[in-house]
Formats: C-alpha cells, structure tokens, sequence
C-alpha cells in the first residue's frame, strides 16, 4: 500500500474545513477520472488501474459525499489540490491537552507516509497555549524532535496575529520527515491560566494557511477545526542522472526534462520552456503559441516549437518587440538629394586638395626668395666664400 497512516485518538473531533482548495487543470491516461469533485487528478496520480504510475499515487474518490471528496490511498486523509510541481495540498487535524473539565481530554495525532514528505519548507509545526510545550517527533527511525513554547499569565499581553511564544508558537518542519506525533507538556495543568486558556493545542500547518486570533486561546470549538498542510511527493527513488539511464521506465516524456528536488528521493519531471501540459504522459507538453498568448510582437509573430520570434514589415527596421525597439519606418533619402549630397562632398574634397597645393606653392616660393637674399647678402663682403660655404648649410636647414 502506497500510504500508512495512524491517528490515536483519545477524545471525538468533530471535523470542518474551513479552506476549500484551487484545482489544477488535469490530464490523465485515457479513460481515467480527471476529476474527484472539486479536485483534479492529473497524472501520475490516478483513481483505478492504469490511471496511475504506481500503487503510491492511488486516489480514492468517495461519491457518498456531495460533491465527492478525494482521499490519498484508503486513508482518511482528504486531498485539497495536487500540483504538477510536486506537492499535494491534504486537511490535518489539530492536537490538544485540555483541563477545562472533570477528567482531562487529550488528542495526539501519529501520522505516516511510507512515500511522501512532509514539506519543510511550506509548512510551520505551530503550538498555542499560554502553559504549553509542543513536539514534534518522528516515528520513522530518524530520531528527530522539535518543538517550541509559549507562555502568558494574562491574556492583555497576547499579541494577535504574532507568533512569537506569548500565546502562540512556530518553528520549522525537518527536511525529509515522512512522520509525525504530536506531544504536549505543561508546567501547572494550565492551572493559573484556566479562566482564558484551558487548553493547549499542536498542529503542522502550511506556511501562511493560519493567522493567530487571540480568541483561539479560550475557543471551546477550535480542536474540531483543520487546516492545510503540505506534501512533497516525487516519482520513484533514483537521481534525475540514474532515471535517464533506464529509458524503460524513465517518467519524463517528450519536450520535458527531469529535477532533482530539494526533498528528495526520487525525481520531477517539468516542460521545457515554451511549453506546457503534464511531462508525465506521452505527448502531455505542447507548444505555447506565444504568438496569441503574449501577443510579444509589434510587427508579424512567427511561433515556433517552444519559441517564437518577431520580424517587421517591409520598409520598417528593429527587433519587432513591443518591448524592444519595436518597428520603425526605414529613412531613404530621395535619388535628387542623394546626388545633391554627393555633388557637396566631391566639392569639399576638390576645394580641400587645392588648398593643400597652394600651400606648397606658397612654402617653395618663400623658400626660393630667403636663399636668393642670403645670396646677396654674402656675395659682396667677402668675394663669395662665405656664401660657398653657408648656403648648403642653409639650404640643409631649409630642407629639414
């Protein structure tokens, strides 16, 4: 059997749920149950043969209620959503240790899940009481205890809404837990707090699902309430690594691919990105037209297997994203100012090179005139030596 379950009960709970569950959309193996009342049954969970991978995931569908309700296995552990990401929402019951009357009631809950996990990370063991000790022990060989305690010896310093050990408590669930027993202590049987708070209360709870009232402390009818808590559940015992080695009996079907989660053992399986559906069924992941879904494109989308891409019209430039630089008119210049514009440029390089030739012009000619004066400077001072000798000089300065 794919559940194990114990409850020990030394009181009569009467049971209510107070929160009603969001379903997921569904897909089976053919002709198998989508549905369970309010409640979608997506593969690999299932309510008969074939409808389900494995003997761990069988979901009793019991139509003497109205609508029908979902039980995990045979148990009496009602199912409130399952989800494709790996964990299944189940009603828990609420432990207590009262005083207020003749012989002391007390309720402790034992519960044991021979596949799934407790959630550690959606889930608060949660304690109430203005006398109280709460644990919570495991009763799989992991030896594991946790616990808190909360105190008041008046109900004016009770803070509502705050969990911080005057009224009420939280601390976290261990990872990988696959059971529970509550437990409860006291320092005086609740004996100088028995006017507001006769009773001492423990539950694990999903991370949000409960908002502390004070009135909860002296409400003779809270033991008969439940809340959400969550389940982690994966598909067989092996790595996502080890799973792929064995095609026979691999779970990820095409466009999908595996995850090894946080609480394991066993693995996930999820669609590959741009496309949606259960992984676990055979052609379950189908391509999202993001084309309609996201309408992404300011110009033509184009959807393609997991992808799409976005284009622009003929005489518009850019990505073609509404979020991108979208589609803009193409500039093209007319073909009289395209000439236009090249006449100019051909002008400017004509106008630049002969100005650079005339500046030559000009260097020479200064040149020619400095050694010409030089020349008749020296020529009549000293019968044209000096001049024999300097102007190569000079014309080597000149030069350089």
């Amino acid at each position: 059997m794919g559940l194990s379950f114990i409850f020990k009960k030394l009181a009569l709970v009467a049971v209510t749920l107070p929160l009603t569950a969001t379903s997921v959309a569904a897909q089976t193996q053919p002709g198998c149950e989508s549905r369970c009342g309010n409640i979608s049954i997506p593969y690999p969970f299932g309510t008969g043969d074939g409808c389900k991978i494995s003997s761990d995931f069988f979901i009793t569908c019991n139509t003497t209620f109205n609508p029908p309700k979902a039980f995990l296995d045979t148990s009496n552990i009602e199912i409130l959503d399952i989800s494709l990401d790996g964990y299944l929402r189940i009603s828990g019951s609420i432990g207590y240790d009262c005083y207020n009357k003749v012989e002391p009631s007390y309720f402790a809950t034992w519960m044991w899940f021979s596949k799934f996990s407790i959630s550690h990370t959606r889930n608060k063991f949660t304690a109430i009481g203005c006398d109280t000790y709460a644990y919570v022990k495991d009763y799989l060989g992991h030896t594991y205890s946790t616990g808190c305690l909360t105190f008041c010896d008046n109900i004016t310093n009770v803070v509502k809404g705050s969990c911080s050990g005057i009224g009420c408590c939280q601390t976290a669930i261990p990872k990988g837990v696959r059971s529970y027993h509550v437990t409860f202590g006291s320092s005086n049987n609740h004996s100088n707090v028995l006017s507001f708070n006769p009773c001492s209360y423990g539950f694990v709870v999903e991370d949000g699902a409960y908002n502390f009232s004070i009135s909860d402390l002296y409400d003779e009818n809270f033991s008969d309430k439940e809340f959400p808590m969550i389940l982690d559940w994966t598909v067989g015992n092996q790595t996502c690594a080890e799973a792929k080695m064995d095609q026979e009996n691999y779970a990820c079907k095409e466009n999908s691919d595996c995850i090894d989660p946080e609480n394991g053992p066993g693995y996930l399986c999820k669609c590959l990105d741009g496309f949606q559906g259960n992984p676990y069924l055979s052609q379950g992941c189908q391509d999202i037209n993001e084309c309609d879904t996201l309408k992404p494109c300011n110009g033509p989308c184009n959807n393609a297997p997991g992808s799409y891409n976005c284009s622009c019209p003929d005489g518009f430039e850019g990505d073609g994203l509404r979020n991108g630089t979208g589609c803009s008119p193409k500039v093209v210049m007319p073909h009289h100012q395209s000439f236009s514009v090249a006449v100019v440029a051909l002008g400017i390089g004509v106008g630049v090179l002969f100005s650079l030739l005339c500046l030559s012009w000009v260097y020479m000619g200064l040149r020619e005139r400095k050694l010409t004066a030089e020349k008749s400077e020296n020529c009549p001072q000293n019968g044209g030596m000096l001049m024999r000798e300097q102007l190569p000089k000079r014309a080597e300065m000149l030069t350089t």
